[in-house]
């Protein structure tokens, strides 16, 4: 069995890309805390993400219960997986992972840097942080009975460039994820508006509009000062970039796209 391993700090993504990268090197199934995913689907193992505390998180995630090892065992023998791409917070996680489960040596080592880019890493670490988010590459039928009562709901579905479906994404926020911060979204919409009216060019910010999802978005209607005595492309692009510095210098990690919308220019009255 061709053995590889993906590790990386939590927090930094490595389920939300373990499906497509898994895909494009050709490994068909994965170890993520605690489960075994072959094609997409669970078909053994017990997530980590079901623990109390984070302690049990870590022994339920390296396998230390025997019979949660031997269901996983089993289940690799039945479905004759040739290749595994094992996932954890370091390289010592993912050579343990290897032993319990009697694997061959890990042959290939992949890091978080290797499949996310810095700007996805700084903003799934601000969404752990403030969310409290975990994502299962699973469907969400296959978590949904056993988190009853608890936060739940759809990620999304993963396809390759060529269109096929390969899986899918579920968020969840752990028992042990009891800290995080929560920011509500007027918060960014204040800062955004702040940082636009600093700018000498702007009269009036007439609406913000701001979205944190798979892309983080800033929608931005402004009007403008008369009278327009300079480049007036330079200067938007200048405003763009003031509102980038401010939003990284408080939040960590950059918008992915900022639009302006100059709805009109006004004459400052005396």
């Amino acid at each position: 069995m061709q053995v590889s391993s993906l590790s990386g700090p939590s927090g930094t993504g490595k389920s939300t890309s373990a499906l497509v990268f898994a895909h494009r090197v050709g490994i068909e199934a994965i170890i993520d805390d605690g489960l075994l995913i072959v094609n997409g689907v669970k078909v053994a193992g017990v997530s980590a993400k079901f623990e109390k505390n984070t302690i049990t998180a870590v022994r339920r995630a390296i396998f230390s219960d025997d019979a949660h090892c031997e269901e996983v065992k089993k289940a690799l023998d039945t479905y004759k997986v040739q290749a595994i791409l094992l996932i954890g917070t370091s390289d010592k996680m993912t050579k343990s992972i290897a032993k319990r489960l009697e694997l061959d040596p890990i042959s290939t080592y992949y890091y978080v840097e290797d499949v996310r880019s810095q700007k996805e890493i700084q903003k799934a670490r601000f969404i752990r942080e403030t969310q409290g988010k975990h994502v299962m590459p699973i469907p969400y039928r296959q978590v949904e009975q056993n988190f009853f009562k608890r936060f739940v709901q759809k990620g999304k579905e993963i396809f390759s460039p060529k269109r096929e479906k390969i899986g899918e994404t579920t968020i969840v926020r752990p028992d042990f994820q009891q800290e995080y911060i929560e920011i509500e979204k007027q918060v960014y919409v204040q800062l955004i508006t702040y940082c636009c009216l600093q700018q000498e060019i702007v009269h009036k910010v007439e609406q913000v509009q701001f979205i944190l999802g798979e892309q983080a978005k800033a929608n931005i209607t402004l009007q403008l000062k008369m009278p327009i005595d300079y480049s007036l492309r330079d200067r938007l692009h200048q405003l763009q970039e003031a509102v980038q510095t401010a939003f990284y210098q408080h939040f960590g990690y950059e918008l992915d796209a900022i639009h302006l919308h100059i709805k009109s220019a006004v004459l400052k009255r005396k």
